[in-house]
């Protein structure tokens, strides 16, 4: 399975209401996990059993409890029993549909 999960506290002491002190703790949670992984500005994705998955979110989102009074979380699931190395594969199937091949862009671009 791959989920595409947001987690931010709600409030911050922050003036200028930044966040990425308290989404990094999650993003820390999630790279430590060792499952394949992508962080965007927008959301963390994140590759493997729905247990697994789960169990990440779940740390991730604990880890920004910690810091944070109320914290909101969305998470969008692909749910494909028996397909992995899915986070390449859709990007790979999306280029070939572009006319594009891996080298010609970044990440940036997406």
């Amino acid at each position: 399975m791959i989920a595409a999960f947001s987690v931010a506290p709600t409030t911050t002491d922050n003036p200028r209401a930044e966040m990425s002190a308290a989404v990094a703790r999650a993003v820390r949670v999630v790279r430590e996990s060792g499952l394949p992984n992508e962080t965007t500005a927008m959301f963390t994705t994140i590759e493997g059993e729905w247990d697994e998955v789960m169990d990440v979110i779940k740390r991730a989102t604990r880890a920004v409890e910690e810091v944070a009074p109320r914290v909101a979380l969305v998470i969008k699931a692909d749910i494909r029993p028996g397909h992995d190395n899915m986070l390449t594969a859709k990007m790979e199937s999306l280029n070939k549909h572009l006319g594009e091949h891996p080298a010609e862009h970044t990440d940036n671009d997406l």
